[in-house]
């Protein structure tokens, strides 16, 4: 049988008090007589009586959840690999804290979502992803404080390292006419893999060939047909998502080209997949559930060990 515990209506009752009495000489919130105090904490003491935690945080006015906001125009972003991932760990690493986790979608131009989000009571925290630099510094001034970004400016991965490397190991294989698919430009975790990217055709005397993405399949589809069409002399394609690198090799198949013999091709995120598709697709790490636990836990306060995770690359077939 389901063990029932008394509630505070219940101490209330047995102390002879209201409920409103009760909950302040319980919370330390309020005045209450010398006797009043006595009868209740006796009652609570009699009934076994603990506070329900949501319930203790709304008083103290912590709040009981933390908010997962993934800032993206797409209709389906919330069931991106990448947000899924994210929101387990996340859960698990706020579990001892009594907190919950909420996902929620809010458009590029988010500005009244985080206002509604600054004057919800139930908030104890924000982890935002999907910003750019210029949201970070904007914040409405209830969120400030208690917000923690995953990507550039916060939590993040490595990228300019992970794609870094495979680039070089693209250059060192004599691949020398290498497109890069990027994420949005209106992503500042874009821009670190350009970066790099740009930094190593230029001291190589290589084309720069940039064609944007968005992390998805159909994206990658899009841009390897760009990239085809315009420098159909291309040699190697990095992609800064395993998701986007499954669409490029999708239509470099299509279009008879092979991989790696005429097109090398690497992703990023190594995802389960990326090991057990044919060829076997060259990628680089990306410690999701430990960027998202880190800035789970620094959106309430506590220090992050480390901004930037590490990512190492992972040779296989299609490099």
């Amino acid at each position: 049988m389901r063990e029932i515990r008394a509630g505070l209506a219940d101490v209330a009752r047995r102390a002879g008090v209201s409920p409103a009495t009760a909950s302040r000489v319980l919370s330390g919130s309020g005045p209450a007589s010398a006797a009043s105090r006595a009868a209740v904490l006796a009652a609570a003491g009699q009934l076994g009586y603990q506070p329900h935690p949501v319930a203790r945080r709304l008083a103290r006015g912590t709040g009981t959840r933390v908010v997962f906001a993934v800032r993206d125009d797409r209709a389906d972003i919330l069931l991106d690999p990448f947000v899924t991932r994210a929101t387990a760990a996340m859960a698990a690493a706020l579990d001892p804290y009594d907190i919950g986790v909420s996902l929620r979608r809010v458009g590029l131009e988010c500005a009244a979502d985080l206002e509604d989000l600054a004057a919800d009571r139930g908030l104890a925290a924000v982890v935002l992803a999907g910003h750019d630099r210029a949201l970070l510094s904007c914040l409405p001034s209830g969120l400030r404080g208690r917000t923690a970004a995953i990507g550039a400016g916060g939590a993040d991965v490595d990228s300019a390292a992970g794609v870094g490397a495979l680039l070089t190991h693209l250059h060192a294989a004599d691949r020398r006419r290498i497109a890069l698919v990027a994420g949005p430009s209106w992503l500042a975790s874009s821009a670190p893999p350009v970066a790099v990217y740009t930094e190593l055709t230029r001291a190589a005397e290589m084309p720069t060939r940039v064609v944007r993405g968005d992390f998805t399949s159909a994206k990658g589809r899009a841009a390897a047909r760009a990239i085809l069409d315009r420098w159909p002399d291309t040699d190697a394609i990095a992609s800064v998502s395993d998701a986007t690198a499954l669409g490029v090799l999708q239509t470099l198949a299509d279009a008879g080209v092979r991989v790696p013999d005429d097109v090398a091709v690497t992703g990023f995120d190594d995802i389960p997949l990326a090991g057990a598709m044919h060829p076997a697709l060259s990628t680089a790490t990306h410690p999701v559930e430990q960027i998202a636990a880190a800035a789970a836990r620094a959106a309430l306060g506590e220090a992050a060990p480390i901004a930037l995770f590490p990512s190492t690359p992972v040779f296989r077939a299609t490099a």
